[in-house]
C-alpha cells in the first residue's frame, strides 16, 4: 500500500471510530427501538454535518478524494472532536486547520515575574499572541517607557513603535527597527489575519501612523529579529543591547524579550545607574 493510500485509510478509521464512540442522545437523536449500530450511522453523520452519504462513505472507505476545510470542520463539529483530535483530522486529510487567536491575558504567573525581575540590568519583559506587554521588569520601564502608566492597546509593542513619539528618539535608526517589527508581526500574526482583533488593530494604526499604512502594504515578512539594538535614552546616552526572544515553556502563546547589554560596552552602568536613582 502506497503512502497516499494509508494516509487516507488512516482517515477512513479514525472516522469510524469517532462514529462510532457519539451517541445518538449526544446529538440530539432519539434512540427508538434497537441499533444494530454503535453509535451514530453514516446516514446520520452525513446528515448532521450537511454532507452526502455517498460521499461520506467514500471518505470512511479510504478513497482518495480531497476534502474541503469547511467539510472537515462539519465533521469535526459532529463528532466532538476535541482540540488535539481535531488537529489530528485535519493533517490526515492535508489540510491546515484555522487556529483561533488565544484569549487575551492579562497577567503571568509568579514564577515567571520572579524570571524577569532577577535579569536585572537587563530590560525584560513578556508578551502576548497579540504583541500585548503583560509583564516586564523594573530596568524595561525604566529603559522603554514606564509600562505602568500605559494601560490597553498602547502597551503593545508595535503600536508603541509608531504611536509614542518617545520612540522615534529612542531608536537609533527607528525606520529600519520599525520596518523590521512590521515584517516579524505579520510573520507572526498570519495565522490569525482573519480574527477581528487583529483585523481592527491593523486598521487603527493604519488610520495613526502614515509610516504603518505605507510599509505595511509591502507584504514583507520576516521571522528573525535583529540581533542588536542601539539606543538613545534620554537620561543615559547611547545603550547597546543584544536581542533575545524565548517561547514560554508552558505556553506557547507567550514570549520572552530580553535585552542584554552588549560586552565590551558602558550599558551595563548605565542600566544600574537607572536602577540606583529610581529606587
Amino acid at each position: 500500500m502506497n503512502n497516499e493510500k494509508y494516509r487516507y485509510k488512516e482517515l477512513g478509521n479514525f472516522l469510524k471510530i469517532k462514529r462510532a464512540n457519539i451517541l445518538p442522545s449526544q446529538v440530539g437523536i432519539q434512540e427508538g427501538g434497537r441499533r444494530r449500530t454503535k453509535g451514530l450511522r453514516r446516514e446520520e453523520v452525513s446528515q448532521l454535518a450537511g454532507i452526502g452519504i455517498t460521499w461520506y462513505t467514500w471518505l470512511e472507505q479510504g478513497r482518495s478524494i480531497q476534502v474541503s476545510g469547511q467539510v472537515l470542520e462539519s465533521l469535526a463539529r459532529v463528532l466532538m472532536l476535541d482540540k488535539q483530535e481535531r488537529i489530528h483530522l485535519y493533517t490526515l486529510a492535508k489540510q491546515v486547520p484555522k487556529i483561533d487567536i488565544p484569549s487575551q491575558q492579562e497577567t503571568v504567573n509568579p514564577i515567571l515575574q520572579h524570571v524577569l525581575d532577577n535579569l536585572i540590568v537587563s530590560p525584560a519583559f513578556i508578551m502576548d499572541t497579540r504583541w500585548n506587554i503583560i509583564a516586564w521588569n523594573k530596568a524595561a520601564s525604566l529603559v522603554f517607557s514606564d509600562f505602568d502608566k500605559v494601560n490597553g492597546r498602547q502597551r503593545n509593542m508595535v503600536w508603541m513603535m509608531f504611536n509614542k513619539p518617545e520612540y522615534k528618539n529612542l531608536f537609533i535608526d527607528w525606520e529600519f527597527h520599525a520596518k523590521g517589527m512590521i515584517a516579524r508581526f505579520r510573520s507572526d500574526i498570519g495565522q490569525y489575519i482573519e480574527e477581528a482583533w487583529i483585523v481592527n488593530f491593523i486598521e487603527d494604526l493604519k488610520n495613526e501612523s502614515k509610516e504603518f499604512k505605507s510599509w505595511w502594504s509591502k507584504y514583507e515578512v520576516q521571522r528573525k529579529s535583529e540581533i542588536h539594538k542601539k539606543l538613545q535614552h534620554p537620561t543615559v546616552g547611547t545603550l547597546l543591547f543584544e536581542f533575545s526572544s524565548f517561547d514560554v515553556s508552558d505556553n506557547p502563546n507567550l514570549k520572552l524579550i530580553v535585552n542584554t547589554p552588549l560586552s565590551g560596552t558602558d550599558t551595563d552602568i548605565k542600566v544600574k545607574s537607572l536602577l540606583e536613582n529610581k529606587l
